[in-house]
């Protein structure tokens, strides 16, 4: 996976956790990934590459089904809440 390939999941999956709206707490969860995000930037800078365009395109253009799978992915590595993650799934399979 290249570094545009991971920036871009982290994206979706920021935005798949920002449309699960029946979880209340959804908020303390974005802070750590965006902070994961930032770190992940800081760490891995990419020259010549557009972020913020790149992260507009995924927030208008992915679908929610692939939005949701991403979140899970990124989830894992920020050590998400099991609830949320099963908010998730079950709303993924409500989309099937």
């Amino acid at each position: 996976m290249t570094l545009e390939d991971e920036f871009k999941l982290l994206i979706s999956g920021y935005y798949g956790v920002h449309e699960m709206d029946e979880y209340k707490l959804k908020q303390y969860v974005l802070q750590d990934i965006e902070k994961y995000i930032n770190n992940f930037v800081s760490l891995n800078p990419i020259i010549n590459y557009d972020y913020f365009k790149i992260a507009e395109d995924i927030k208008d253009k992915v679908g929610l089904k692939i939005k949701l799978q991403d979140s899970l992915l990124v989830l894992r590595k920020v050590n998400g809440p099991l609830e949320l993650i099963l908010l998730i799934k079950k709303k993924i399979e409500e989309l099937k």
